[in-house]
């Protein structure tokens, strides 16, 4: 069996009731929701009880999803899974750092608080709007979002013929057209703002400031591949806390993130956290892997049966 990687969702996987199995059952993931809930009175409740809209708001997403990503990774460790590498999608990432040791929990917890509050003044003083653009190759959209304006640009390379593009509501609109006009489709994607573009400057900006008052991430126990670059995080501690800062301003570079796992060995990757985005991702990018996800105690149990190797 080659390596394993754990793979953090990113914002947009939410939904009422994740994780709500896996707090019942397993003690090592309510200890991740007990711990957001001291940081942030009413967290799990949110996540288990919250209608689609509230979680759909990024200054609930974000905490919300970082509690149940964690709290997975979590009962999979307690488990005797341990991965290889691991990353995150957006905010997973996050809670990739926080799992791999540059945070304690409470701490991480805290960071995408702050970071949530930071996205949500960016989005609401620069109105965006974001399109999941399919059927097409990076580099067409990266020229039709070109041909949209100045105001809008690749953000998200979610897999060979998935890129999400982010601009003003008018750019995505013409971007909307000469996608059509190319043979491709561009589908909204339910948020308010236009993440990872550089309508996120002032988050960043804010973000850069919170980790430098004493917040900068630690060195992890176990790679972290990072959204901006697909490369590991960085030994030096100013470098690390830049690119956790500019990350939210720049585009997530995923398809590269899981072709340098697979190219280093990586054959099995687990989900971790609500929903079955990434697990897409992997199958529509790399063949020949095995791709798992991990929100139920179903789908722990299931992910346990095909990683015999890694269980204590």
């Amino acid at each position: 069996m080659g390596k394993v990687a754990f793979l953090f969702a990113g914002q947009g996987a939410q939904h009422p009731g994740m994780c709500a199995d896996l707090i019942a059952s397993e003690p090592a993931a309510k200890a991740v929701f007990d711990a957001a809930d001291e940081v942030r009175p009413g967290t799990t409740e949110q996540c288990l009880s919250a209608t689609k809209e509230e979680l759909a708001q990024t200054i609930n997403t974000q905490p919300c999803v970082f509690a149940a990503d964690l709290a997975a990774a979590r009962a999979l460790e307690a488990r005797g899974v341990r991965p290889d590498v691991v990353a995150g999608f957006s905010l997973g990432e996050v809670a990739a750092l926080t799992f791999a040791g540059a945070y304690t929990d409470e701490q991480g917890f805290e960071l995408v608080c702050r970071r949530a509050e930071l996205m949500a003044e960016a989005a609401e003083k620069n109105p965006g709007a974001m399109r999941a653009v399919v059927k097409l190759d990076a580099e067409t959209v990266e020229r039709l979002a070109a041909e949209a304006g100045d105001e809008c640009w690749p953000v998200n390379y979610n897999s060979p013929a998935q890129t999400v593009v982010a601009g003003t509501p008018e750019a995505c609109e013409r971007l909307d057209a000469l996608v059509k006009e190319a043979g491709g489709r561009a589908m909204r994607v339910a948020v308010s703002g236009a993440f990872h573009s550089p309508f996120m400057a002032e988050a960043a900006s804010g973000l850069a400031a919170y980790l430098a008052d004493g917040h900068e991430p630690a060195e992890p126990s176990v790679p972290v591949l990072a959204n901006r670059t697909a490369e590991p995080y960085p030994e030096l501690a100013a470098e690390r806390a830049e690119l956790l800062a500019s990350q939210v301003a720049n585009p997530v570079q995923w398809v590269r993130t899981l072709e340098r796992m697979a190219a280093d060995g990586v054959d099995t990757f687990v989900e971790v956290g609500p929903g079955k985005t990434l697990t897409g991702l992997v199958g529509r990018t790399l063949d020949g892997v095995t791709a798992l996800p991990c929100e139920t105690l179903e789908q722990l149990e299931a992910v346990l049966a095909a990683l015999p190797a890694k269980e204590d």
